[in-house]
């Protein structure tokens, strides 16, 4: 196993099982406001966009050029990087437009209005549309704590970050068609751990060929994910929240954190 795996697990496990938390406080008498989700998910797009381009994608250059050579190490990194973003685009189309987390509103302020057993399925199946997103994110944030600790910490919390609000989101419906707070919080756990579960199968799979190459390639579609997952997700839904400036502050503040961050480090 190679050196730093069981860290980089461990933040993986860490990142998904932050799905249990958003259960929890949505089970909890006290709930975030809206305008600190919009924050905190602008935030995670701010962190996990700058270390894509400014961390991520370098890293992913200099292995590839190094292994290939300038020229063809830049064309296998924007090849890598376009690919990470066609497999998570592919996976969230395949996921139907009712159950995927990314097409309905903020669960909180539809439930309400849906009959128990109506509820009891929106939950099922966002929890079941969590788990395929979770999947490709664990992989992402294993093998980036993996090639670099101090990116892979920063990233990690982002992603557990935005997985609170969908641990809330998968509870709330389950919560209110059961009667069940028992039952409501296993779904969220089962939705978090899928980000492990890709960060053992995934690694399990390429560990045999970790090559400088397979690396470098692996870093760039990392750094797809990133971007489709802060684009395509996090953004819209802390826009969803009804607070657009807290998103954009949020946003701008996880990238100045970034950018400390890496200056400190360097």
């Amino acid at each position: 196993m190679p050196e730093g795996a069981v860290l980089a697990f461990l933040l993986t496990l860490g990142a998904g099982l932050a799905t249990t938390v958003g259960a929890l406080v949505a089970l909890s008498r006290h709930a975030m406001s809206d305008r600190f989700l919009s924050a905190a998910l602008g935030f995670s797009a701010g962190v996990m966009i700058y270390v894509s381009f400014v961390e991520i994608l370098p890293g992913s250059l200099a292995e590839l050029g190094g292994a290939l050579g300038d020229g063809p190490g830049a064309w296998a990194t924007t090849a890598g990087f376009f690919g990470g973003i066609a497999v998570i685009a592919i996976i969230d189309r395949l996921v139907p437009g009712a159950a995927n987390p990314h097409e309905v509103p903020p669960v909180e302020r539809t439930a309400a209005e849906r009959e128990a057993a109506a509820l009891l399925r929106m939950g099922t199946f966002t929890a079941v549309a969590i788990g395929l997103h979770n999947f490709p994110e664990g992989f992402a944030t294993f093998i980036t704590a993996l090639e670099n600790p101090e990116i892979g910490i920063p990233v990690a919390v982002a992603i557990a970050i935005h997985n609170v609000p969908e641990g809330i989101a998968v509870a709330v419906p389950i919560r209110r068609a059961t009667g069940s707070r028992g039952t409501a919080l296993r779904w969220a756990f089962l939705a978090g751990l899928a980000e492990p579960a890709g960060a053992l199968i995934g690694f399990g799979l390429l560990a045999p060929f970790l090559t400088p190459t397979v690396t470098g390639l692996a870093l760039a579609a990392v750094a797809g994910v990133m971007v489709f997952i802060s684009l395509d997700e996090l953004l819209p839904t802390a826009e969803a929240y009804g607070h657009h400036h807290w998103s954009v502050y949020g946003l701008l503040a996880g990238m100045a954190v970034m950018a400390l961050s890496l200056l400190m480090l360097a």
